[in-house]
């Protein structure tokens, strides 16, 4: 089969792509900054990861950083062994699997992440009007829809909720089966779409979503969410962090936190920050922060206990 020279140098570009990111990384070099994340879907990451990690690199030279790599992991537990083994320095993540990566890897918070101009987000559960459900009170024996198990705002904290409100959580087999009456069935939808899809066509009783996510159209159509009500509200919560592992030294984690405190308003990091998962700007964790993260951070574990 004769095969064109162009779509050869395709797969031989995809191939060396392949290399670059799997390419090794030695733990311990006090001259390379290793930036990390989970990800199913390496190629598109490293993209939007290199831009500010470029960015950020020759910024640090005088604590000693020459050279920025970036080591993805398949997921959190596999990110939780780079940490704790040193083979990655820092890592951007949600802020409930930032509070797991706390727990199992040691790693700390460094800087609160603010997405398109928004820091925080709040959970919303939301059900039909006409389902005759106006309070969490009223869920046992119904079903609601998460989307997976490392949304923050659409599985760990309504879950987190629904426990403070002395509902057991009952996971299902599918839309289609049903809790026993003292318990809340979940199922996981996997994106906000189908969670508003599968509560409109009535194929479970309530539906969790971030506020942010409430206003999209493109998430919750507004032929959908005029249908809606809204029967509970969580506190805000972050939407992302910066971390860094626990052993990083005084001085790199002192200067990278300086460099993308100063990010934010700088002309040249701004297209970087826009690909880093169009990021506006870093902040510190204030106390009203921390706080959000401790009480987080409690109901992560709750979830892990009494949940999974």
């Amino acid at each position: 089969m004769r095969i064109s020279q162009t779509r050869l140098l395709t797969c031989l570009l995809g191939l060396l792509a392949g290399v670059v990111l799997a390419a090794p990384v030695r733990a311990g070099d006090p001259h390379v900054l290793v930036l990390g994340r989970i990800s199913d879907d390496p190629k598109a990451h490293y993209e939007q990861l290199k831009p500010l990690l470029d960015y950020v690199v020759p910024r640090m030279a005088d604590v000693g950083i020459t050279e920025g790599r970036i080591l993805m992991a398949r997921d959190l537990q596999q990110m939780g062994s780079y940490l704790r083994r040193g083979r990655v320095d820092w890592v951007t993540e949600t802020s409930a699997n930032a509070m797991r990566l706390q727990d199992r890897a040691g790693a700390q918070p460094l800087l609160l992440t603010e997405r398109n101009g928004a820091r925080d987000y709040r959970t919303l559960i939301f059900v039909r009007r006409d389902s005759g459900l106006a309070s969490l009170d009223d869920l046992p024996g119904h079903s609601v829809a998460f989307q997976n198990t490392s949304s923050t705002s659409a599985y760990v904290v309504p879950a987190m909720q629904l426990l403070q409100h002395r509902l057991p959580l009952q996971i299902l087999l599918s839309p289609m089966d049903r809790p026993d009456q003292r318990s809340v069935g979940y199922v996981f939808a996997r994106s906000e779409r189908n969670i508003a899809t599968w509560v409109h066509k009535r194929l479970v009783d309530a539906g969790t979503i971030s506020n942010l996510d409430w206003d999209d159209p493109q998430r919750i159509p507004p032929s959908y969410r005029k249908d809606f009500r809204i029967i509970g509200q969580s506190r805000a919560y972050p939407r992302a962090l910066e971390m860094v592992r626990g052993d990083l030294d005084d001085r790199i984690q002192a200067r990278l936190r300086e460099v993308l405190l100063q990010a934010g308003g700088d002309p040249d990091a701004r297209e970087a920050l826009l690909q880093f998962f169009r990021t506006t700007r870093f902040l510190p964790i204030d106390p009203a922060t921390d706080a959000a993260l401790r009480e987080l951070r409690g109901g992560v574990k709750r979830v892990r206990t009494e949940v999974e």
